[in-house]
């Protein structure tokens, strides 16, 4: 054993360095804490071959440059990682908010996150990575190697700290000489994503739901009509016999075969979802096979366990075991009989519906293969849960045809899920704040290992504007994986739902991707082959710069640079993007618009782009074929195209062809040829186009066959200057004579309707909050910076933090809208307030301020009140009875380990647990002027004190992830002299 174990040892608490052993590869090293725990840890899951993380290797005699510190309390094992000034972290899978994730904490432990912000921190997926990037440009990798919930905290600057139930290894990767470096070594542990057949990297249209065979018809014949490239229809989860998986509606999908036929004719393939849950009923032939089987998961007590989701009451299939992976792939294998090409695994964190946990008892149990870790309760095995079903899925449609690659796409997942599946960042929102997070939330997947995500395009959850949903898919149409959804009871969200301005950026944008495919679909293969992401944040490109590490608005593909708008107020003609150092040169397919991407190439790089084909069924190997060229300094450039089937796996047994392509300037003459083929496939019979980029789109065309020797010469300066120039002026024209999308809020429809304009951010002390007054005044977002948690956040028209007027829920003031009365910055000894009125009817106003104090920045304050405004005499001054009742919905990030504790007036002290259900408390009982939701995990407790003799009742309930803890003033009629008040105020206090 390599490593020098010194551990101090005090009572039941241990410290000190961990120990180390190198594995897999020279530069990378697995800690423990101690012999004991190296031999205490569970199998692997994310390792490709978790034998490689067991297996010390000779060839290494280095010691490793980051040694990390651990203390084991109270079965928590924390690790803490110190790294120098000026490093920079990334990673830590799929989250939201900011790319560069200093200051940031979260946890892995997947969750059914409907609508998240910017501070949620546990989302659809686990990845317990960290990438670390060093001052000097080169990287670290660190891999927390345990299924179970893991806390991620990056908040001290430079430094990295895993908290987790012991015993888990910590395996590093370098210091390597950059990040890409880091990620194929990490690849090499963790595995490469699965080779995507070329068509899943078209463009996908889907909603929940297309309720009939007749409307998918519809949606596919309006693409073809439309000339917008599309490849992909998804049925979601209404196609089924009453949510039953494995079955069709016998009424709005009589045939689905047949559906499927005259979808491949016309050039779509066809995606149908399986959820987990199964329908809990006899003679369902899904259940009962299942049940002779005996593959569920069970309860505490040996039973299988019954929860519910959209079929109703559901059993749950124990990916966990051999037998019950065996026997969903056959499911699978004749599911896909009735011509699916592709398959969505939805709701696999497991979500289930009623229960604040929205997931199953963590002290389930699963009776796991010993390779996976054994017999465990859930909590061991519910991050790994989705990823699990993934393979399942995965292997099954393997077994229905060894000619044809998988693809499925899965919600949930862990370090390793790329292997079986895509994912997607789950159910976001028709915002501009989510259009601009979309860039650095699939950055963050590729940088943890899954390079194949994108976001639903144009919002899952409200309407998208024209305007937002155009911008949305010129960015969109560049990501990895492509995808429009969006949920029930929106607008139409089709490319053409919105008019024809934005019908035409759709049209440009996605023809834009499909002239890149040749492009995207060879960085798949580098992906598959050695781990590199296909999109990477602009810091790739110079990674000792410290100025690129934060932005945000763009992306690479490779050499090629794509620079976005993703704010409201600012076309893309607005901006002049930081570009790395060296030579880029911009180019367009004279698609240029203010509302689609800037497009640039890497000084050195080749690229291959082909036709704007109308779905990938349409290429064929002997269309002619076009390098886009940009020389470097020196007066060279390189590139390399990938070409294969497009299916099946051919191209492991050296079916394909693999062409490096080389450009070099020699006396004003570029010389652009194959310097190295590899493959057994011969080259087409095919011509060349060869487009040499000058600069501001200008470039010099030249044809010859492809595979032989083509020449260009140069023209002098002065004739490059004057084309240089003349594009300049064709890219302004272009851009001037667009027709812009016109940017409007009100779109008619249902939910949703307002969510694209743009919240009131207060921002003071240690509290950063959201208002939206256009419905109900309500605070959408509670973040309190410091511990980097948000105790609050919510959907616009619902939930937050709302006030009523009436004792019934969701009575009179709680969607009005309200009016900014008073805003001030500073002023009277407050630092930030805002002032908000709302007109309830029958004389009455609604008002409320929100402020914080300059003397105790940790506080933010709420004074609200029920006026009488205009309230008649014939009623004798009085209003109809009202109470004023706050109403605020928190965020538990913990639900299990979550409880509301105070002492009343009568001095009893008070633990109000989940399971406790709703419970009221008044007279006596009442607590005695505050309370506070205490969070055990995070060691941290909200607390809301308030005035006892304005509040006559308090009230807990608790919901699916969420607490209300509301304050009830009396119930009366209210005057001019008599107006119902209530004022209260937050604080966060560790505990």
């Amino acid at each position: 054993m390599a490593g020098c174990e010194r551990t101090a040892v005090t009572g039941d608490m241990r410290s000190g360095n961990m120990i180390f052993e190198p594995i897999l590869e020279d530069g990378v090293f697995r800690f423990d804490c101690s012999t004991d725990d190296r031999n205490a840890a569970f199998p692997s899951v994310s390792f490709v071959n978790p034998v490689d993380r067991e297996t010390p290797i000779s060839s290494d005699h280095r010691v490793p440059s980051y040694v990390p510190t651990f203390e084991c309390v109270l079965g928590q094992q924390i690790v803490k990682i110190e790294f120098p000034y000026g490093t920079s972290f990334y990673g830590t899978g799929e989250v939201s908010g900011q790319l560069e994730r200093t200051g940031k904490r979260v946890f892995s432990w997947n969750t059914d996150a409907w609508g998240y912000g910017a501070g949620t921190t546990s989302l659809y997926q686990s990845h317990p990575w960290v990438l670390a990037v060093l001052p000097d440009g080169g990287a670290v990798g660190v891999l927390a190697d345990t299924t179970r919930r893991c806390e991620i905290d990056l908040r001290k600057e430079f430094n990295v700290k895993f908290i987790a139930q012991l015993s888990y290894p910590i395996i590093t990767f370098g210091p390597f000489a950059s990040p890409t470096d880091v990620l194929i070594s990490f690849s090499r542990a963790i595995g490469t994503v699965f080779m995507p057949p070329k068509w899943s990297l078209g463009y996908h249209q889907c909603r929940w739901s297309y309720a009939s065979d007749a409307r998918v018809r519809e949606i596919a014949r309006t693409f073809r009509e439309k000339n917008i490239p599309c490849d992909v229809i998804w049925m979601d989860i209404d196609y089924m016999d009453g949510f039953r998986c494995f079955t069709f509606d016998k009424e709005q999908f009589p045939d689905p075969k047949c559906l499927v036929d005259n979808l491949h004719q016309n050039g779509f393939k066809a995606i149908w979802m399986l959820d987990p849950g199964i329908k809990f009923e006899k003679g369902y032939f899904v259940y009962d096979s299942g049940s002779e089987k005996d593959i569920w998961i069970q309860t505490a007590d040996g039973k299988p366990f019954v929860g519910e989701v959209w079929p109703g009451p559901c059993v749950f299939p124990d990916f966990t075991q051999s037998k019950a992976r065996s026997w969903w792939a056959n499911l699978v294998r004749d599911f896909t009989a009735n011509g699916v090409d592709g398959i969505w695994n939805d709701m696999n964190e497991p979500a289930i519906f009623k229960t604040v946990t929205k997931t199953m008892p963590e002290n389930n149990i699963h009776r796991g293969d010993d390779e996976l870790g054994g017999c465990q309760i859930h909590s061991h095995y519910h991050n790994v849960y989705g990823m699990l079903m993934a393979r399942s899925t995965y292997e099954g449609m393997k077994l229905a045809d060894q000619n044809r690659r998988p693809f499925v796409l899965t919600r949930a997942g862990f370090a390793g899920s790329q292997r079986y599946a895509a994912t997607w960042t789950g159910d976001n929102l028709s915002t501009w704040e989510h259009l601009d997070m979309s860039i650095s939330m699939v950055l963050q997947l590729g940088l943890s290992g899954q390079p194949l995500s994108g976001p639903d395009i144009g919002g899952f959850a409200g309407n998208a504007t024209p305007k937002l949903f155009g911008r949305w898919m010129g960015v969109g149409s560049l990501f990895p994986f492509c995808r429009g959804h969006s949920e029930a009871d929106t607008n139409n969200h089709e490319p053409w739902s919105f008019g024809e301005e934005c019908e035409e950026v759709c049209r440009l944008a996605l023809k834009r991707r499909y002239r890149l495919l040749p492009h995207i679909y060879t960085l798949f293969y580098v992906s598959h082959t050695k781990g590199i992401p296909v999109a990477t944040p602009i810091l790739f490109a110079d990674p000792e710069d410290p100025k690129l590490r934060t932005r945000e608005d763009s992306f690479m593909l490779g050499p090629l640079l794509i620079c976005a708008s993703t704010q409201r107020d600012q076309e893309l003609d607005d901006t002049q993007p930081r570009l790395p150092k060296g030579i880029w040169l911009s180019f367009d397919f004279e698609d240029s618009h203010p509302d689609l991407p800037a497009l640039y190439l890497k000084g050195g790089s080749i690229i291959p782009v082909g036709p704007p084909y109308q779905h990938v069924g349409e290429a064929n190997l002997t269309d002619d074929l076009c390098l886009l060229v940009a020389l470097d300094e020196h007066g060279k450039a390189e590139g390399v195209l990938f070409e294969d089937a497009g299916d099946g796996y051919e191209y492991t047994k050296g079916g394909y062809l693999l062409t490096t392509y080389v450009a070099k300037l020699q006396s004003s003459v570029v010389t652009v040829s194959v310097s190295k083929t590899d493959g057994l496939w011969e080259r087409p019979n095919r011509r060349l186009q060869v487009k040499l980029l000058l600069g501001t789109g200008a470039m010099l065309e030249a044809w010859g066959t492809d595979g032989e020797t083509m020449q260009i010469m140069l023209p002098s300066e002065n004739e490059v200057s004057n084309m240089v120039l003349a594009s300049e002026k064709q890219h302004k024209s272009r851009m001037e004579c667009a027709k812009i999308i016109p940017d409007v809020d009100n779109v008619p429809g249902h939910k949703g309707v307002e969510l694209s304009r743009t919240p009131i951010v207060l921002q003071s002390g240690d509290w950063v909050l959201k208002v939206v007054p256009w419905i109900g005044g309500r605070i959408i977002s509670m973040e309190h910076d410091p511990s980097g948690t948000q105790w609050l956040h919510s959907r616009v028209e619902i939930s937050g933090y709302e006030e009523y007027s009436g004792t019934e829920y969701r009575s009179a003031g709680c969607t009005e809208e309200y009016s900014v009365i008073e805003r001030d910055l500073e002023q009277s000894g407050e630092i930030e307030s805002l002032k908000l009125e709302g007109d309830i009817g029958g004389g009455l106003v609604l008002q409320r301020e929100i402020s914080f104090s300059k003397d105790d920045p940790k506080v933010f304050r709420i004074e609200s009140g029920i006026v009488a405004r205009k309230v008649g005499a014939g009623s004798g001054g009085y209003s109809r009875l009202v109470c004023l009742r706050v109403h605020p919905t928190f965020s538990l990030l913990h639900p299990t380990e979550s409880y509301v504790e105070f002492t009343s007036i009568d001095g009893s002290k008070h633990e109000i647990w989940p399971e406790s259900g709703e419970q009221y408390f008044e007279g006596d009982l009442l607590p005695n002027g505050e309370w506070m939701l205490v969070d055990k995990c995070l060691r941290l407790a909200l607390v809301n004190r308030f005035n006892k003799n304005e509040v006559f009742k308090c009230l807990v309930h608790w919901g699916a992830g969420t607490v209300n803890l509301e304050l009830w003033s009396e119930q009366r009629p209210v005057s001019n002299q008599s107006p119902l008040q209530i004022a209260h105020e937050y604080e966060v206090i560790s505990i």
